[in-house]
């Protein structure tokens, strides 16, 4: 993985792809290898969310 400041992030506020680091942490979701990866950040998350909980439930 590069460097953050050369990585994709998904800013959580505007729904856009940043290339580095420009917007405030709390609104970066990332980082990502690639603007392709980042563009499908929110995708990603609901598949580790789900997942999670999928882990969680077997550990019952």
């Amino acid at each position: 993985m590069t460097d953050a400041e050369h990585a994709y992030w998904y800013n959580m506020r505007s729904g856009e792809v940043e290339h580095g680091l420009l917007s405030p942490s709390v609104d970066r979701v990332g980082p990502f290898a690639t603007h392709v990866e980042a563009e499908h950040a929110l995708e990603k998350l609901r598949e580790n969310s789900a997942k999670w909980a999928e882990d969680d439930a077997n550990d019952d």
